[in-house]
């Protein structure tokens, strides 16, 4: 968490399956401005497109963070960003939307390593959650 942010992780039952969720209160004090959820993942096959999430959450603006071995510093990633439906849903998210933060290197899918869900940037409450996380 960044700053004066607070948020937590849990998991929970929904939609017949665990997912994880995040929430709190996220703050621009203290140089803050994030909270965040993430996990490492395997490389997705060569011919995946993208990321497909079941999502749900309180409609508001998150980002995606895709981490690959290529990267060595704490803030590098390649992003993306969503609005949390409010209803479970299915998600897509295809590779090419993905975007370097504070990188010059070129994103090699097939050296993904984590994956993040981080609510930042501005001043909100954060209530999102994850159920199955796959490729596409």
């Amino acid at each position: 968490m960044g700053g004066l942010s607070a948020g937590a992780v849990e998991r929970v039952d929904a939609v017949g399956t665990t997912a994880t969720r995040l929430n709190g209160c996220v703050s621009l004090e203290n140089n803050g401005g994030f909270v965040q959820m993430v996990a490492d993942i395997a490389p997705p096959p060569a011919a995946a497109k993208g990321v497909a999430m079941m999502l749900a959450g309180n409609g508001e603006t998150y980002n995606i963070h895709l981490r690959t071995t290529d990267l060595s510093r704490p803030l590098q990633s390649y992003r993306h960003e969503f609005s949390a439906p409010a209803q479970w849903t299915l998600c897509h998210f295809a590779f090419g939307d993905f975007k370097p933060h504070r990188t010059e290197k070129l994103f090699d899918k097939s050296r993904i390593s984590r994956i993040g869900i981080v609510a930042i940037g501005r001043v909100f409450d954060a209530d999102v959650s994850v159920g199955n996380v796959s490729y596409y």
